[in-house]
């Protein structure tokens, strides 16, 4: 056979007989690289570590700066919850839903603006008697103080000392500087109160096409517990405003009999804001709404505020004992301490809105559970009507535990 290239290279690779070679094993590159090799994962896990924090990061900025937003459409969805039977009833009528919507807010609108006027006009002319019955007031305050402390006051003393002092001036100087952030804080209030009727006006009008679209995410199972979900707070909403709406109209009547009884001034404005402050802030509302009466009948007579406080503190218990329970015993059935805790909780999380929207919220949460949450029979006990077992009972029960007792141990 002819020789090659290759034989020769092949020869020089056999070492010798009797030889040993002076080579070393051949060397392991790849093994060497793999040790000191960054893992494949790792770059993509960090990357995939720096997304995931900068998105949480974005989430709660975007979340903080869009709270305001949020809470204006939470409002909004109880208001078109609240709204939902007169809206339906007048689209049961033939009257397509958003002109049924438009009218119901309108009447709402009007009501509102109704009540704002006549309070406005109703608080300037008291302001307006206060400052001229003011010269007055001071008076009757030095001559008391005079024969109380056998001082020797005059008006135009104090007058001078009370224009002139430094308090009053500084008082001046931070109420005009004050007026721009006023001016400022009552345009955001307009702007933040047609937002929230704009999105209550949607939720109301489009309220069958919101359900469809949600329902369509949803298999067949769960579109019908969130249909009955939305019924549910349909009918606790609209029954935590219609029991609402009948004790404040009994708040009202009974509170101007009163005032026009006493011959305290706008009786019929006092009586219709102590009915809807006591009744849509609830616990301490009574007291709240009190107070204006209170105030408007001093300007009468002081001891009529008195007999406004002591009429406001008795109605209270007549209405927590007597009155709401009937009313609310089909439409808003929770208990006084839950009622109570939900409102604390809800001013807690979200200010005086969650103090309104807390109590139909934790119905509507009752009575979904309620529905769903499997219910047994109580056992006949003593001890379930707040009776304790009789001595005979008691030694009974003893007697058989110390039967079963000692049949164990006999058994062993």
């Amino acid at each position: 056979m002819a020789p090659t290239d290759e034989t020769p290279q092949a020869v020089k690779s056999i070492p010798a007989p009797g030889t040993t070679s002076q080579a070393g094993p051949p060397p392991a590159p790849a093994a060497a690289d793999t040790a000191t090799r960054m893992p494949r994962w790792l770059p993509r896990a960090l990357v995939l570590a720096l997304v995931l924090v900068a998105g949480f990061q974005f989430s709660i900025w975007a979340f903080h700066q869009l709270t305001s937003l949020l809470i204006n459409v939470l409002i909004a969805f109880f208001l078109a919850l609240a709204v939902e039977p007169a809206v339906s009833r007048l689209a049961q009528l033939g009257m397509r839903r958003g002109l049924a919507t438009g009218i119901v807010f309108l009447m709402v609108v009007v009501a509102a603006a109704g009540f704002i006027t006549l309070l406005g006009s109703m608080l300037a002319g008291q302001i307006v008697n206060m400052i001229e019955e003011f010269p007055k007031y001071l008076d009757q305050v030095i001559n008391w103080t005079n024969t109380t402390f056998h001082t020797e006051l005059s008006r135009v003393e104090v007058q001078d000392s009370v224009v002139h002092s430094d308090w009053l001036r500084k008082y001046v100087q931070n109420s005009a500087s004050g007026v721009l952030d006023v001016s400022a804080q009552v345009l955001g209030g307009l702007f933040q109160l047609l937002t929230i009727l704009l999105f209550a006006f949607y939720f109301a009008a489009d309220g069958p096409r919101l359900r469809r679209t949600i329902c369509s995410l949803l298999p067949p199972a769960r579109q019908a517990e969130v249909l009955r979900a939305w019924e549910i707070a349909v009918d606790k909403t609209g029954g935590y405003l219609y029991s609402r709406g009948l004790m404040a109209l009994v708040s009202g009547i009974a509170h101007y009999i009163l005032l026009e009884f006493l011959d305290v001034p706008y009786a019929p404005v006092l009586a219709v804001w102590v009915g809807l402050v006591s009744q849509f802030i609830p616990t301490i509302g009574t007291y709240l709404a009190g107070a204006l009466p209170m105030l408007i009948a001093f300007t009468v007579n002081p001891w009529y505020s008195l007999w406004v406080l002591v009429f406001v503190v008795v109605y209270q218990q007549f209405e927590n004992y007597l009155l709401q329970p009937k009313l609310t015993a089909r439409t808003v059935d929770i208990h006084p301490a839950v009622a109570f805790g939900s409102v604390i909780a809800g001013t807690a999380l979200l200010g005086a809105v969650g103090a309104l929207i807390s109590i139909p919220a934790v119905a509507t949460l009752q009575a979904f559970f309620g529905a769903y949450v499997r219910r047994y029979e109580v056992t006949d006990d003593p001890r379930v009507h707040g009776h304790r077992r009789s001595s005979a009972s008691a030694m009974a029960v003893l007697s058989r535990f110390r039967r079963a007792a000692s049949g164990a141990d006999s058994g062993r």
